[in-house]
């Protein structure tokens, strides 16, 4: 018994592998390759219509996956805005969020009085995307900046179905195989088995809500700037008779440090002096010897 479980459990992937092959290949049949079987008559030809109107989604040929009948299309923004009021903006794209039936995802106010900034992130429905950047528009007094992204991720969550509905019958043949084993040890691996495919299942259910989380709200990214950005005319701490001190330090300071090298140049005077007369010495020598 403990044999004939171990060899089921070894060929079951491979098994799923097969079918799942067979079944995108258009082979919905069970029990091996069909005997052929007679031509039938040519039907007449139809004209050709345009059906697409009839079914609002589409198959995969031999399993039960649907494509959605309208693209998973995940949308976002962002948006750099002039305003009179960086706290009153952010406070109303909050009750903006709340309008839409989003929330706010982060936001940070920095700064003090005119140099005040900010920057807030707000997921909204999105179908009502562009409603959202139109009433933040509104906000401002001139918006400096706007961009929008779009990513379809259909694909991807068909993908994820596929496998969800592929783990989920691997699960099932493990549970039929716990069901007949009698081996503690035959129990034991089919046990570790099934907690390997269910974490698979959970991972592959967590990301396609998130997908489907991701495309049914939008996220917008809001920079505040305030409209009118001017600093003191004196920096704050400045006096004149600190700047005036400061000066007379550092002519103090170049003072000592020019004295300091004409101290140097005298003590070294024999030295450079005797290599500057022989230097003369030799070229004097050799244009009188030129000459004559």
């Amino acid at each position: 018994m403990k044999n004939s479980v171990l060899v089921m459990m070894a060929i079951l992937p491979f098994t799923l592998l097969l079918t799942g092959l067979n079944g995108c290949a258009g082979g919905g049949y069970e029990g091996g390759i069909p005997s052929p079987e007679p031509m039938p008559a040519p039907a007449p030809m139809e004209p050709d219509v345009d059906k697409s109107w009839e079914s609002s989604e589409e198959s995969y040929p031999g399993d039960e996956v649907t494509i959605p009948s309208e693209r998973m299309i995940v949308r976002n923004g962002n948006i750099s805005l002039v305003v009179e009021d960086v706290t009153g903006a952010r406070d109303e794209i909050e009750q903006l969020a709340a309008r839409l039936g989003g929330w706010v995802v982060d936001s940070n106010i920095y700064g003090e009085a005119e140099e005040m900034r900010g920057w807030i992130s707000i997921r909204v429905d999105s179908d009502k995307f562009d409603q959202a950047l139109a009433e933040l528009r509104a906000l401002a007094v001139r918006v400096s900046s706007e961009s929008t992204s779009t990513k379809d991720i259909t694909e991807e969550y068909v993908d994820l179905q596929s496998r969800l509905k592929n783990a989920e019958a691997t699960e099932a043949q493990y549970l039929a195989l716990l069901e007949r084993a009698e081996e503690v040890d035959d129990i034991l691996s089919i046990y570790n088995a099934l907690s390997g495919i269910r974490y698979e299942i959970e991972q592959i259910k967590g990301r396609i809500q998130y997908l489907e989380q991701t495309a049914a709200m939008s996220l917008i990214s809001v920079d505040l700037t305030p409209a009118v950005s001017l600093g003191p005319l004196v920096s704050p701490g400045w006096s004149a008779s600190e700047t005036l001190n400061s000066a007379i330090r550092g002519l103090t300071t170049f003072g000592q440090g020019l004295g300091t090298a004409f101290i140097w140049i005298g003590i070294l005077s024999p030295i450079w002096g005797t290599i500057i007369g022989v230097t003369y010495w030799r070229r004097r020598r050799k244009r009188n010897q030129q000459v004559s």
